[in-house]
């Protein structure tokens, strides 16, 4: 029986000593052993054995990166702003010995020295400047913790502003100045539209004036030259109808000089003609009185004599001289068929032509020229002065042939 309680009891010790001597450190963590209260050794993931009642684990430390989010700090400005500013704290622990005997908490040292270290730098800078440099101020807090924090064994990897709120009343005021802003600038964005577009209106009302007047320039050069064409065209027709009256009055009076030369009339016929003329001569309204001299029977008989010749029997006799061929082919009718052709010459057909094809002509964006004068009246000019050379100057709508002839029966 003794037996049987000495070998429990000794297998309890076996199994005491087995259980103190062993440690078993997991993965991500390390553990501070000291022996009889003194530091020997850090270790981490695994078995660890150790002296039964002699070493002994003092602390588990996670080696792990850590993220630690600290409460709402006040915080005043430059601007005399009190603000909450919450910060996060990302951090590894790299020797857990000194995290263990250089510090009693290294969580609540890191809050102080972050808050101290926020006050400071944030302190230096007005509200705004905090709010739009957030930044700066996180490499600040990193510098200044990562030096503090190093004689603990710890390594700071980033610090973040979580957020920055201002007081009520400045937020307040911070919305009414941003609402002003965004107001302004939607003000200036529609003055700016406004501006552009009345911009773009003016010029597109300059385009479209100018436009108009060069459409009115080109229009009135176009009238211009038509009209210049028309008066031209027109001076050439009076011209023309002026010298075919002129030739015809001209061909009358030769052919009434022929006609009387070759009926060959006696003064007794011409005296005759005169008396007969004398009543009506008469009947005008400014004639209320006529007188005849007595010796103008004597006169008209003297004047007989002397174209006369005295015959035997003592009577003046008028024998008529006798006509030349020239005459009698004078006097003979003309061809009167041509004089009834109401055609219109080539020269003036193509220079109107020319001219409508000017007027038709669409308007170019630049400037025309003035076409210059077409050369089919003037070619008919040279026409109508060699025409004129040979027998009188010719107009343009005059045919070569008849002016030639009439010219040569005005040499006859």
């Amino acid at each position: 029986m003794f037996a049987a309680i000495f070998f429990v009891v000794l297998l309890a010790v076996i199994v005491l000593l087995v259980v103190k001597s062993i440690a078993l450190i997991p993965q991500g963590e390390a553990a501070v052993i000291e022996r009889l209260g003194r530091y020997t050794r850090t270790v981490s993931g695994g078995i660890t054995v150790l002296v039964p009642f002699l070493d002994r684990v003092r602390e588990r430390v996670d080696t792990r990166e850590r993220v630690v989010s600290f409460p709402p700090q006040a915080v005043i400005t430059q601007d005399n702003l009190t603000v909450a500013i919450d910060i996060v704290v990302t951090f590894q622990i790299n020797d857990p010995a000194r995290a263990i005997y250089g510090v009693d908490n290294y969580i609540v040292g890191v809050e102080q020295i972050s808050v101290a270290t926020l006050r400071d730098v944030v302190g230096g800078m007005t509200l705004e400047e905090n709010l739009t440099s957030r930044d700066t101020i996180n490499r600040r807090l990193r510098g200044e913790l990562d030096s503090a924090t190093a004689k603990w064994g710890l390594r700071i990897s980033r610090v973040e502003l979580k957020a920055i709120d201002p007081p009520p009343t400045v937020q307040q005021s911070m919305e009414m100045q941003m609402k002003a802003d965004r107001e302004k600038r939607a003000m200036i964005l529609t003055a700016e539209g406004q501006r552009e577009s009345d911009i773009k209106t003016a010029e597109g009302e300059k385009q479209a004036r100018i436009l108009s007047a060069e459409g009115e320039k080109h229009a009135a050069i176009l009238a211009a030259e038509a009209d210049r064409q028309a008066e031209m065209l027109r001076a050439e027709g009076d011209r023309a109808a002026t010298y075919l009256r002129a030739q015809g009055e001209a061909r009358s009076i030769q052919k009434i000089n022929a006609a009387i030369k070759a009926s060959r009339i006696t003064p007794e016929v011409l005296a005759y003609n005169y008396l007969d003329k004398l009543p009506q001569m008469a009947q005008g309204e400014a004639s209320t009185m006529w007188m005849i001299p007595s010796q103008f029977g004597d006169t008209l008989e003297r004047f007989a004599k002397s174209f006369a010749t005295r015959d035997d029997d003592g009577v003046f006799r008028y024998e008529a001289p006798g006509v030349d061929e020239d005459t009698r082919e004078m006097a003979e009718p003309d061809n009167t068929d041509e004089w009834f052709n109401t055609a219109s010459s080539p020269e003036i057909a193509e220079a109107v032509a020319a001219a409508n094809a000017v007027a038709q002509k669409p308007v170019d964006p630049a400037v025309p020229e003035v076409p210059e004068r077409s050369q089919q009246p003037k070619a008919a000019e040279d026409k109508a002065s060699s025409a004129g050379e040979l027998g009188g100057s010719s107009p343009a709508g005059a045919s070569p042939e008849i002016s030639f002839r009439e010219g040569e029966e005005m040499d006859r």
